[in-house]
């Protein structure tokens, strides 16, 4: 069974094209089975802001009290999981959505409790849960929401957990959903590059603004053991007539189609 994950951002949810959508189907039928891993962070900020609760980060991670981790649960199961798969079915294709808790689907372990709270670090999948719903042909949509070895849920970086499932299925590829269909030098989309390569292009400024967080993601993703990550746009087709749309960005030189 070949495995694409797909990471989709809160922020880009809601601007996701109908193209998008054809991309997933045509990778269904071309034998590639789609594995969604979302966000939620506007959506979760929103509900933070009605209980007063501003939100809190540090080194790029969301400080999570266990008020916040309620939160964080009800809106990104609770709503955000709920639209994106309603938005699936709409387009004729078969989901089913997830907590990342659920069956113990992912396992984690406390980052830093002290200063971080309920914010966790993927120890295991358990793959089983997600391939029974491959094997009856549905497109699993998973919240980045952990078991702790406690029994507390706990919050994981979305880009993370990505990675932790695309490496335990086995997956050729992780892919990020982004506004932007992929990285742009000097007014063109790079096809394939390499951390040395985007190091460079970063260090000469033409990779700059919101970009630079985008990219370094990807490369973090490369670091957990992920061969090749792509940044697509959701506004667009990302994969059409057998040919992918967006940066390849891969671990080593050779590796890139």
């Amino acid at each position: 069974m070949d495995i694409l994950v797909l990471k989709c951002g809160g922020s880009i949810m809601d601007r996701l094209s109908g193209d998008f959508f054809q991309s997933l189907k045509e990778l269904i039928r071309n034998g590639i089975q789609p594995v969604i891993v979302h966000g939620g962070g506007p959506a979760i900020n929103s509900m933070l802001a009605l209980y007063n609760m501003p939100p809190k980060f540090k080194d790029g991670l969301r400080v999570t009290c266990e008020r916040t981790m309620q939160i964080v649960e009800t809106v990104l199961s609770g709503q955000t999981n709920r639209k994106l798969v309603g938005m699936l079915d709409k387009t004729g294709l078969k989901a089913i959505g997830l907590n990342g808790s659920d069956g113990k689907c992912l396992q984690a372990e406390y980052i830093n409790r002290q200063e971080l709270g309920y914010v966790g670090k993927v120890t295991s999948v358990r793959k089983e849960t997600i391939l029974v719903w491959l094997k009856e042909g549905f497109i699993p949509v998973i919240t980045p929401v952990a078991s702790g070895a406690d029994g507390a849920r706990l919050n994981v970086n979305a880009d993370y957990a990505a990675a932790a499932i695309a490496r335990e299925l086995g997956a050729d590829r992780c892919v990020f959903v982004t506004d932007v269909e992929g990285i742009i030098i000097e007014g063109s989309v790079v096809q394939e590059t390499t951390p040395g390569e985007i190091e460079t292009h970063i260090s000469s400024g033409n990779i700059y603004g919101g970009m630079i967080p985008k990219v370094q993601s990807a490369m973090d993703l490369l670091s957990e053991g992920i061969g090749k990550v792509m940044i697509v746009s959701g506004k667009k087709a990302f994969y059409s007539k057998g040919k992918w749309n967006g940066t390849i960005i891969a671990a080593k030189e050779g590796i890139k189609k």
